[in-house]
Order: structure tokens, then C-alpha cells, then sequence
């Protein structure tokens, strides 16, 4: 063999190699088939994510609700759909489930029916907030950060299992919850593609929870609206509003009817209100400057509101309350919630 033919032959088996090593690559690093449970419009990112970067991706939802927004986008992109409950069988096709804000109690038999597992987006840092609504507590409690967090989803429980990755987020002093669930929903989605993408090295390094630290965020219920004057400081109290926001108002009593606060400002202490007299925990005044309530909270502090709805009223502003109500009113003090169930 001439020089000129050795060095065709060493190159053209150079490229050989280069050629095989990148389809090894290819094959190593190729996304799972994946079988996402979603249901809402926190799933939708995640899911929208997977799909613009051509994840292989079938996708079970709830039909009970119409205005689902996950099967919407399914049947517009003509993605498989299926609806819950499933079946073993149609999970043995795919390799990994992923589940986003579902609200289902995934079962033994269908965790099972995966070879790679079945993987959870959560809205939170877990252990810390494990539950239905992490975001509502972490803003609800003062908490100066959440995140989300990827783990291996167990039989019987939810949010206990081995935690694939996480990523922080900052929570803002005056950040409202549909504000924070939207930059969650986005944080999760890139987690997400991520960990699909790596999730053979992901499970293999995941990391047990630490349930001596766990927190819990149960599902809200018209209870957690009522607000107690004695006992919460106006800081509380306006934390509580963001957390609710766009979900259910804090609900108060007045005249023996329920008062939803419509609109709560951040509070001032009651020397910056300038007001003419201090203010007990649930007494109130119409401060004419500000055209708002200002409400005595505990520990010496004030709440300010701007709008109110009263039970069997269209919503109204604090000047049409301290018009149409305020003059005729012996008492000028809210009572605890006698009618939560109506929020």
C-alpha cells in the first residue's frame, strides 16, 4: 500500500470513528418517550416545553372540564390524548411519566408500568410546603424564596420522594400569587426539559427528603379567608391578601353579613395614617384623604381598604361604604366570619 493510499485509508476510518461516536451520543443522550399528567394552566408550560423541543410525548388529562387548557393544546397540536384513569398497558409504551400539577394520587400499578419511573414538578423547595397549594403558604408565611423541585413520585403519598433537582426563585415583598405562579410554572418547565433530557443521571444521583424538615400546604378551604383582628398584624394580613389573590378574598363580618376586601393596600402604622385616634384590632375609620378604610389590626398596626363587597351587594368602593352604610351604623367594628362558606 502507497503512502497516498495509507493516509486515505487512516482518514477514512478516522471519520468512521467520528461518525459511530456521534450516534453513540445521539442514542445515550436521546430523550425518553414520555407520558405527561397535566391538567391545568401551571402543566401547560411544562408541557408546552416538552413538546417545542420535540420530547416523543403522549399526554392523560381529566375531561371533566371543558375549559381544560391542557387538552385544548393537545387536540390544536393533534398530540396523543388520553383521558384518566389509564391503564398498565398504555404506559408500557412509554418510559418515563411525568405528572405537573395533576391532582390525582398516581397508583402502584401505573408508577410501576414505567421502566424509568414516574417523575413530579412541584412549586416548591421540598421539603418545605409539601401539598395542594405550596405558593399560597410560601407568600401566606413570609417565605423570602420558593422554587421548584423534580422528584421521584412514591405510592400512597404525595411529595415524599427522592428529590432529581431543584432551582430557587426570590419571592418579591409585594408579589401577588398569579404573578408568582406564572414565573413558577415558566421555572418549572426549564427544570423539566432538563432533567428529562438527563434523567438516567438525574435518578441516579437523586437525594432523600428530609422529613424531619417538611412543612405542609393542604388544599385551601373558605376557613383559611376569615380574618382574625385580635390575633393577625396587618403585615399578615396583607400577606395573606397576595396569597389569595385571584383564588378568594379575606372575608370579615359587618352588620351580621359577610364582607369580602376586595382590594387591600400594604399597610402603614397608624401614626403615618395620621389618624385622629389609635385603633383597636377590628374598629375602622373612613380616612377621606385616601378615600379607603383603615382598619385596626393587632399589635397596634392598620390595614388599609379600598374596596369591599357586602353580602347580596355588587362590589363597592370604601367611599360608597362609608356612605351608604357608615352614617346609619351604631357600631363601627368588624366581627369574625359568621358565613365563610359564602366567599
Amino acid at each position: 500500500m502507497n503512502g497516498r493510499c495509507l493516509l486515505n485509508h487512516k482518514t477514512f476510518q478516522r471519520k468512521i470513528s467520528q461518525f459511530n461516536q456521534i450516534r453513540f451520543n445521539a442514542v445515550c443522550c436521546q430523550s425518553p418517550k414520555v407520558l405527561f399528567f397535566g391538567t391545568d394552566n401551571f402543566s401547560l408550560p411544562s408541557l408546552q416545553k416538552l413538546h417545542q423541543n420535540n420530547v416523543d410525548i403522549g399526554v392523560v388529562t381529566s375531561f371533566k372540564n371543558p375549559a381544560n387548557c391542557v387538552r385544548k393544546y393537545c387536540e390544536h397540536e393533534n398530540l396523543a390524548l388520553y383521558q384518566w384513569p389509564i391503564t398498565p398497558k398504555l404506559c408500557a409504551s412509554y418510559e418515563l411519566g411525568v405528572v405537573v400539577s395533576f391532582g390525582h394520587l398516581i397508583p402502584v400499578h401505573i408508577i410501576n408500568a414505567f421502566s424509568s419511573g414516574i417523575i413530579n414538578v412541584h412549586a416548591s423547595l421540598l421539603p418545605r410546603w409539601r401539598g395542594a397549594a405550596p405558593i399560597i403558604y410560601a407568600i401566606m408565611n413570609g417565605d423570602r424564596k420558593t422554587g421548584v423541585s423534580i422528584m421521584n413520585i412514591q405510592p400512597h403519598h404525595f411529595d415524599i420522594g427522592d428529590i432529581l433537582a431543584q432551582r430557587e426563585m426570590a419571592i418579591g415583598a409585594d408579589i401577588h400569587m398569579p404573578e408568582l405562579h406564572s414565573s413558577l410554572a415558566q421555572l418549572g418547565a426549564e427544570l423539566l426539559l432538563d432533567t428529562v433530557n438527563n434523567v438516567r443521571e438525574r435518578i441516579a444521583k437523586a437525594t432523600p427528603q428530609d422529613g424531619a424538615l417538611a412543612t405542609y400546604a393542604p388544599k385551601i378551604t373558605s376557613r383559611i379567608t376569615e380574618i382574625e383582628w385580635p390575633e393577625q398584624n396587618s403585615m399578615e394580613i396583607y400577606a395573606r391578601y397576595r396569597a389569595l389573590y385571584g383564588f378568594k378574598c379575606l372575608t370579615t363580618s359587618f352588620l351580621d353579613k359577610q364582607v369580602q376586601l376586595l382590594n387591600v393596600r400594604k399597610p402603614k402604622s397608624q401614626a403615618q395614617l395620621n389618624l385622629p385616634r389609635f385603633l383597636l384590632p377590628s374598629h375602622f375609620v373612613f380616612h377621606r384623604g385616601l378615600k379607603s378604610l383603615i382598619i385596626g389590626c393587632a399589635q397596634g398596626t392598620a390595614i388599609e381598604v379600598t374596596q369591599m363587597r357586602i353580602e347580596g351587594k355588587k362590589p363597592m368602593s370604601a367611599l360608597d361604604f362609608n356612605n351608604g352604610f357608615l352614617k346609619q351604623a351604631v357600631s363601627r367594628q368588624f366581627k369574625q366570619n359568621t358565613n365563610a362558606a359564602y366567599c
